[in-house]
């Protein structure tokens, strides 16, 4: 587990059309970058995994945004039916909403920005940063590319899939996705891995892979390729 981080996260709303969406926002001391983590399948803000690897990524010195795509009211929704998890265009939309909203704050407008998405969340972030050419760096974590297919050429951000080696359908997936990236990009395969990187020692992996790839691409001194 990484070191407690000297910032402590806040809660933010961000307003993205007509709702309102809720995150955690951290920023450390000197921080250059911030990185907008966009969710996977039934899951936000206070995901333990994504909360684990934000704060490896703070304790690199990088701000973190871990935000709810969907209000409270669409989780309710989603969590019968499970068709909002798998609706693109609108968790894209909200994912640079959000982008558009760091980009107001004094605090935030200046840093690096870059995308972790998981999931179905990776699509949102890899279609989102087609969209908006400002994002330096955007990382997968077992996520579906795939949903994001006709977006995928268009990507410009240097993009890193990490998958689990025993999630077999979804690193197929990544694999004909990694093609389809025109863009720097290159895929991780954590040996005997599965969907969730459960297994000891596996999400370890995830962060410190994620913490050098977004310090590489977004100016954050003193980490290696």
């Amino acid at each position: 587990m990484p070191k407690k981080p000297d910032t402590e996260p806040r809660a933010v709303t961000i307003h993205a059309a007509d709702v309102r969406l809720q995150g955690l926002l951290r920023v450390p001391a000197g921080a250059r970058a911030l990185v907008l983590f966009a969710h996977g399948s039934g899951s936000g803000r206070w995901s333990p995994r994504n909360t684990y690897v934000a704060q490896h990524l703070a304790q690199a010195g990088l701000g973190t945004l871990l935000l709810d795509l969907l209000t409270e009211q669409e989780e309710e929704i989603d969590a019968v039916t499970a068709e909002l998890r798998f609706d693109i265009p609108l968790l894209t939309a909200r994912l640079a909403a959000a982008t558009e909203w760091a980009l107001q704050q004094h605090e935030l407008e200046r840093l690096a920005l870059g995308y972790f998405g998981a999931s179905t969340g990776a699509a949102a972030a890899l279609a989102a940063a087609a969209r908006l050419q400002m994002i330096t760096a955007v990382v997968s974590r077992g996520g579906r590319p795939d949903l994001a297919a006709e977006a995928l050429p268009r990507v410009r951000a240097p993009t890193l899939l990490i998958v689990g080696g025993d999630d077999r359908q979804v690193l197929a997936l990544n694999r004909q996705a990694l093609a389809q990236l025109t863009c720097e990009a290159r895929l991780e395969v954590i040996a005997g891995a599965t969907h969730l990187f459960a297994e000891p020692g596996a999400l370890a992996q995830v962060a410190a892979l994620a913490a050098a790839w977004f310090a590489r691409h977004t100016g954050v001194p003193g980490t290696s390729p």
